[in-house]
């Protein structure tokens, strides 16, 4: 990589990040590495960049104001890449994937796999988040795809993959572990960990539309941890099925009396646009 764009990742992750040090290990450099490479900015430049403090690193007003130039910068660059990698046949590239763990544990390992025997050459970068960061992660252009619930920003092309059941997670010994279905205001009877993180998910929004308001004793975005408590006899939850495959707790899930789904699709900024990487990665999805 050119060694001025270099200096531009630099700028732009440490003012992302807050520190040099997370700067660096983002961009697999030292910490002194991406300092210097700031301090060179800015003797070019002849200004600064940034003010730096023990709790970490800050714009100043002039660094605020060159920051998108850098950005677009970044961003062009990116897109030379991707002709050279066009032009070159997918003998290189680099595809970046916004995505939340149950895709992550259960569907992209498959799907890499098979896309990396036929483009061996090809790097990945997998970022974890919710739906909403991934959602901007995608505007924003911080990656290429990402898999999301639907419906999706509508600035997005979106493809509909599955339709991914909600189901109740239960103690292996519950009272109500026999039951056909588990009735929707049972939810309130018992203490309830809820899977959330950032802007309402599915769970909360199904709670609503039932008007129930469960006994919450725990709120987190991890699903095992979730699931290791329901384990523990700590409370009951809600997961969406797709987590819930090879899973090593003694647990036992049921099926709401009520209609409970997400719906998972693949968003991207437009496929036209896209590089020829990206555009072959999207066939390889139902590889999943």
């Amino acid at each position: 990589m050119d060694m001025n764009i270099q200096k531009y990742l630099a700028f732009i992750k440490t003012v992302e990040y807050g520190s040099f040090t997370r700067a660096a290990e983002r961009l697999d450099y030292s910490q002194s590495g991406i300092s210097r490479m700031i301090k060179d900015l800015e003797r070019e430049w002849e200004i600064s960049l940034l003010e730096r403090s023990r709790s970490g690193v800050r714009l100043t007003s002039d660094g605020l104001a060159l920051l998108p130039y850098a950005k677009s910068v970044c961003e062009e660059y990116r897109k030379l890449q991707t002709q050279v990698d066009e032009i070159n046949g997918l003998q290189s590239g680099i595809i970046r994937i916004g995505t939340f763990s149950s895709v992550a544990t259960h569907w992209l390992p498959n799907i890499i796999k098979k896309f990396q025997n036929d483009y061996p050459n090809i790097n990945y970068e997998l970022l974890l988040g919710d739906y909403t960061e991934i959602e901007n992660w995608i505007l924003e252009g911080r990656v290429d795809c990402g898999f999301l619930r639907l419906p999706a920003h509508p600035d997005l092309e979106t493809y509909f993959l599955e339709q991914d059941k909600l189901l109740v997670v239960l103690p292996a010994n519950h009272e109500l572990a026999d039951c056909s279905h588990f009735p929707v205001k049972a939810l309130t009877d018992y203490p309830f960990m809820l899977l959330e993180k950032g802007a309402k998910a599915e769970i909360s929004e199904i709670l609503e539309r039932y008007n129930i308001t469960p006994k919450i004793h725990f709120t987190t975005w991890d699903d095992y941890a979730i699931m290791s408590m329901v384990e523990s006899g700590l409370g009951i939850s809600i997961l969406p099925q797709l987590i819930l495959q090879r899973v090593p707790y003694k647990i036992i899930t049921k099926e709401l009396d009520v209609p409970a789904f997400r719906n998972i699709g693949l968003a991207l900024r437009s496929k036209k646009n896209s590089s020829l990487a990206v555009k072959r990665f999207l066939e390889y999805i139902d590889y999943r």
